[in-house]
């Protein structure tokens, strides 16, 4: 990673997948320390479909939205604390023992999720899921970063958010699987127990981080590593690299400070576009959309939870299918580029999500007076609007303050329908009569077309956004300062993740499922002037040659001319 090495072009991906005959031992290491990224993904994946069951168990979940917030984000909790020890621990002990602690930490919480007998219970779990998550976040691709050849670093860290996406995919399918089961939410949640067993007995079988090794002083154990990943004409020149980088960072040996790094120029301006890269990533609502996919599905006018559940499934397919792309076009197109094309696309289909959420609320079906009276359980707050001759439509339902109600669809779901309390028997005599029942969204001619956007949504951030921030923290800052510059940037991560999850439902019954994607929207358009500016192309450039460019230059507008051997790098 530190060695120089002609610019990354097209042809690293194809390099990338003759490593299968051509040197199996670099990507053995990459898929197992890559099995992180699979539990990251699984466990950020699943609550989605497990909560529509958690509900159902739960009642307090069901009638309290903050509760089912905090399910989804006390595991995000837990991901900012396993963040910033993550940066420690990978410093101090090595990027192997990270793993392997978040692996057990993984573990233990899905054991004490699947067994919980109450919401409590359940949000211990979830935290001590939330810690490994942290810590494999960055643990992870930060061990195939030093792992790999230089010329395809890029697309071997892509393979870490593609076992990401895949892992969320993964838990889908998981969800789909144990819709039939009793208490299925305890089987989704359990599941993750098998590959941190997995991942653990395949990190007890492969060596530490040679690049760890040898700042450590381990240099003869590095270098017998080094030697299995790289081909004889670039070994030389990656150890003499490697050892000018150690040398000069060893220099300097007291101990590295919040105010050191603010100080170095090149850190500094390093950790502008990881940490505003992570922040984007994660205001843009990637995780709304994964933590909450089969609840987006059913604001749009989807009532089952089985269907939610496949529906959600096209977009989590569609993820990691962009993260295949991403290892395509990472080395090929180059991070600053991908992440600009990946955010103009979120801006186009954001708008598009929030003009047809706007149009399914003014649009949403009347509620009928007789069809109320009707199941002789009619919402309270409705009965008093009828006095005052209001007029109210399911989203006024769905939105009654005084107790929870729900729509009962008329046959065809567009007419007039019922406007019920919600509760466990007014589903089934809802559902016994063959119409549909509502209380999270309401019947709509444009849920096709809010799936669309969804799809469209997946398919822009995927590719993009969401692989460029990884690759671009695993390799913008110098060796001495990764593993704590590392660590704020997941620690970010984290933070706004918490943010955005802990709020999504909150705002949506606020100010609207249209107006909060707007927002998201916004915050995507500034990132792109955001990246355009900040962020340097760190495409097939040595670790030294970022720090040297960094260091000339504060603004990174000029990205688009082509690098060459005679140009100043960009």
């Amino acid at each position: 990673m530190e060695g120089g090495v002609p610019e990354a072009d097209m042809s690293a991906f194809r390099e990338c997948l003759s490593l299968s005959w051509k040197n199996p031992y670099v990507l053995r290491l990459a898929f197992s320390a890559g099995i992180g990224g699979l539990l990251f993904g699984y466990d950020t994946g699943v609550i989605s479909g497990a909560l529509l069951y958690i509900r159902d168990d739960f009642k307090a979940v069901d009638r309290k939205t903050w509760l089912q917030e905090a399910i989804v984000s006390t595991a995000i909790a837990g991901a900012i604390l396993g963040a910033a020890v993550g940066g420690w621990l990978n410093d101090r002990f090595g990027r192997k023992v990270s793993i392997i602690v978040a692996d057990t930490l993984f573990l233990l919480g899905s054991i004490v999720m699947a067994a919980a007998p109450s919401p409590a219970i359940l949000l211990v779990g979830r935290v001590f899921v939330g810690i490994g998550v942290g810590m494999a976040s960055m643990a992870s691709p930060l061990y195939i970063s030093e792992a790999s050849p230089t010329r395809v670093r890029g697309a071997l860290v892509s393979l870490n958010s593609f076992l990401i996406t895949g892992g969320q995919f993964l838990s889908y399918l998981i969800n789909l699987a144990f819709t039939k089961a009793p208490h299925p939410w305890r089987w989704m949640l359990g599941v993750a127990a098998a590959p941190a067993i997995i991942q653990i007995g395949l990190m007890l079988t492969l060596p530490e981080s040679p690049r760890w090794l040898y700042r450590k002083g381990k240099e003869e154990e590095a270098k017998l590593i080094l030697k299995k990943i790289y081909d004889v004409e670039d070994y030389d020149n990656e150890i003499q690299a490697l050892k000018e980088s150690v040398d000069m960072e060893l220099k300097n040996t007291e101990k590295i400070s919040m105010m050191q790094l603010v100080k170095t120029k090149s850190v500094r301006r390093g950790l502008y576009a990881g940490v505003g890269l992570a922040f984007f990533q994660q205001f843009t609502g990637i995780n709304t959309v994964m933590y909450y996919s089969p609840s987006i599905v059913q604001l749009a006018g989807f009532a089952s939870n089985r269907t939610a559940l496949l529906l959600s499934l096209i977009t989590s397919g569609l993820n990691a299918f962009g993260s295949i792309l991403s290892i395509y076009f990472i080395d090929k197109t180059g991070r600053k580029k991908l992440a600009l094309i990946s955010l103009v696309g979120v801006v186009f289909s954001l708008t598009l999500l929030t003009i047809t959420f706007r149009e399914a609320e003014i649009r949403s079906p009347m509620v009928s007076v007789v069809e109320s009276s009707s199941f002789n359980n009619t919402c309270p707050d409705f009965k008093t609007a009828t006095m005052n001759n209001e007029k109210w439509n399911c989203m006024r339902c769905l939105k009654a303050t005084s107790t929870t109600c729900g729509f009962c669809a008329a046959p065809d779901k567009l007419s007039p329908g019922a406007c019920v309390i919600s509760d466990g028997s007014m589903n089934s005599m809802c559902t016994n009569v063959h119409r549909a029942w509502y209380t999270r969204g309401c019947p709509s001619n444009f849920g096709w077309i809010a799936l669309i956007g969804l799809a469209l949504y997946i398919i822009f951030f995927s590719p993009g956004m969401g692989t460029v921030p990884w690759v671009v923290n695993s390799e913008i800052y110098p060796l001495r300062y990764r593993g704590i510059c590392g660590g704020i940037a997941s620690t970010t991560v984290w933070v706004s993740n918490l943010i955005v999850s802990q709020s999504f439902l909150s705002l949506t019954e606020a100010i609207g499922t249209a107006w909060t994607f707007m927002l998201f929207g916004i915050i995507a358009f500034i990132g792109i002037f955001f990246i355009i500016v900040f962020v340097p192309e760190t495409k097939g450039v040595p670790i030294e040659e970022v720090e040297n460019m960094l260091d000339r230059r504060s603004v990174q507008i000029k990205f688009w001319q082509k690098r060459d051997s005679g140009s100043e790098k960009q």
